[in-house]
């Protein structure tokens, strides 16, 4: 299925990655001169804040998005940075990187046995991979009524094969599965980053802008519309504080990895 990402949508939505990634950017302990992979960069604003860290090193963004890269290159061309057009299930790097780098993308990963191996290809010796993704309690809300809509009579047949798109595991899960990799040094934890939406239209570019691609990529003519209208009403309506803000659980999985 070819999911209908926008580069320049998700810039205007993102603000709550954006604030994750630069707190990982912010434990690095860069010293200027590393290689680093960012694994899902999007619209490229964390990869080019990292070439920024690392003058006379360089930095690679790839992400599965042909409008996601289209937008990094438009807004953050560097002479130590590139983006590339990759699916992250086929990177395929030998011992070429310091660090591996990914912020808010891997929960749409489904085999991690496979990541985490070749995160630990890709890397030199000594070199650290730091990565967040979403976790077991993520977005209760929005899953919840997403399962509640797609059942619905109207649309239950556009999902009869669907594939859910998300892997969110538990810390204990994912710390099992971290231990069959043989990084000399592996942690994992969890995380309560629970977020309040200033406002209806905030909440709503975020259910846009990624939330509801791998749905809406299901579903043809005006049903896209009220699908997707259907779920924002809900969100809001189920959602909403008495001060205007609107909730959600945002539950993340925390790794930090060295080879």
């Amino acid at each position: 299925m070819k999911l209908d990402f926008d580069g320049e949508k998700y810039k205007r939505a993102s603000n709550q990655q954006k604030a994750w990634g630069r707190t990982l950017i912010s434990e690095l302990g860069l010293t200027g001169g590393e290689r680093i992979l960012d694994l899902g960069c999007g619209d490229g604003t964390l990869t080019a804040e990292l070439a920024q860290l690392v003058p006379h090193g360089f930095v690679l963004g790839v992400d599965a998005s042909a409008s996601m890269i289209r937008t990094a290159r438009n807004d953050h061309a560097g002479i130590n940075v590139r983006f590339e057009q990759l699916d992250i299930n086929a990177i395929d790097f030998e011992a070429e990187f310091d660090v591996v780098f990914s912020n808010a993308t891997l929960h749409w990963i489904k085999d991690h046995r496979k990541l985490l191996r070749n995160i630990f290809r890709s890397l030199k010796e000594r070199g650290s991979a730091r990565f967040q993704f979403a976790g077991d309690g993520n977005c209760s809300n929005l899953i919840r009524i997403l399962k509640e809509v797609i059942s619905q009579e109207r649309f239950a047949a556009c999902f009869r094969n669907f594939d859910w798109p998300w892997y969110m595991p538990a810390v204990d899960e994912y710390r099992a599965l971290l231990e069959e990799v043989l990084f000399a040094e592996k942690k994992v934890w969890g995380e309560n980053a629970d977020k309040y939406f200033e406002s209806p239209e905030a909440m709503t570019k975020w259910i846009d802008q990624p939330s509801l691609v791998p749905f809406l990529a299901c579903i043809t003519g005006k049903d896209r519309q009220h699908f997707r209208d259907d779920v924002v009403e809900r969100m809001v309506s189920e959602t909403m504080q008495q001060d205007g803000t609107c909730f959600e659980t945002f539950r993340r999985i925390n790794v930090l990895a060295r080879k």
